[in-house]
């Protein structure tokens, strides 16, 4: 499934359901990769401090893949 992230909030979203289905519980995610279950549960709610390091950690765990993509496709070539 592919999921279109625009805001914060709507990444808040997808950490916390793909936690949810994977079983994990906020402190068992949380001890896996590296933090405590208090700040998971900040970074479920509030994203926005959120560093790389910790996002590719959740991304991981949660058998996630991060992609990104131009908004408009590229013109083709010769074209203005």
């Amino acid at each position: 499934m592919h999921y279109l992230l625009s805001n914060p909030v709507q990444l808040a979203h997808l950490l916390m359901s793909a936690r949810k289905a994977k079983g994990l519980t906020q402190a068992a995610a949380a001890s896996r990769v590296g933090l405590s279950q208090s700040r998971l549960s900040v970074l479920e709610t509030d994203p926005s401090s959120l560093t790389f390091e910790q996002l590719l950690a959740l991304t991981s765990l949660y058998e996630l893949r991060l992609m990104a993509h131009d908004r408009q496709p590229a013109s083709a070539p010769g074209s203005w």
